[in-house]
């Protein structure tokens, strides 16, 4: 499974990429905005230090909710550097769009998948990467990590290519249910990402080796 950072700070991105773990990068614009990154020169220049940073697939979201304006601002941003995946909303038109940018070799993340169907009409139309939001999911009574199998089970017996990119994870156990349920990618915040390194069993057994290496 490959590990994506879900942000727009340069230094979390930074942080990750050090561990030598990280395969890429997804944004979105309230992380974006978040970071105060405004205007569409901001955008792209704040786009290009991420792919200095990372190198791997990095999406950046369309901004446009109808088909022409998604293939116009889509173009522009797969322009900015050959690893930007052009992320889209899952919607009637986006569909049409993600289908536009497979034909003319735009890579696309078909973004805000919350059931099978929805994962299916995405992959037919030939995504590189569909996104089910598994804490939205869960926060709504219903079992993100389940929708992951589901996905995973149709995928392998239609044979879609398509990548299940498992975002709104909120912790480290979500990480490890995605890898459990069969995700080709996981999306996460800088902190779950260092919460797989936490366990209490290592700091006593550190601290014990630690402690015996003073009396040798």
């Amino acid at each position: 499974m490959k590990f994506f950072i879900d942000t727009g700070n340069l230094a979390q991105i930074k942080e990750a990429s050090e561990l030598g773990i990280l395969d890429g990068v997804t944004t979105n614009p309230s992380l974006m905005a978040k970071e105060g990154v405004k205007g569409e020169a901001a955008i792209a220049q704040h786009y290009k230090a991420i792919c200095e940073i990372v190198d791997g697939d990095i999406s950046a979201e369309v901004l446009s909710t109808d088909f022409e304006s998604m293939v116009e601002e889509g173009k522009k941003l797969a322009a900015i550097h050959p690893n930007i995946v052009v992320k889209v909303p899952m919607i009637k038109d986006g569909i049409k769009a993600i289908k536009w940018f497979t034909d003319n070799g735009i890579r696309t993340n078909c973004t805000l998948i919350f059931s099978a169907g929805q994962a299916i009409l995405a992959a037919k139309a030939g995504a590189t990467y569909v996104s089910p939001f598994i804490g939205r999911i869960d926060d709504s009574g219903w079992d993100g990590i389940e929708l992951i199998r589901q996905m995973r089970l149709i995928f392998d017996i239609q044979g879609y290519k398509t990548e299940i990119l498992a975002a709104s994870i909120r912790n480290a156990l979500h990480i490890i249910k995605c890898a459990e349920a069969g995700a080709d990618v996981c999306t996460c915040p800088l902190d779950s990402i260092l919460g797989l390194l936490k366990h209490p069993l290592t700091d006593i057994g550190l601290a014990k080796f630690l402690e015996d290496a003073k009396k040798m």
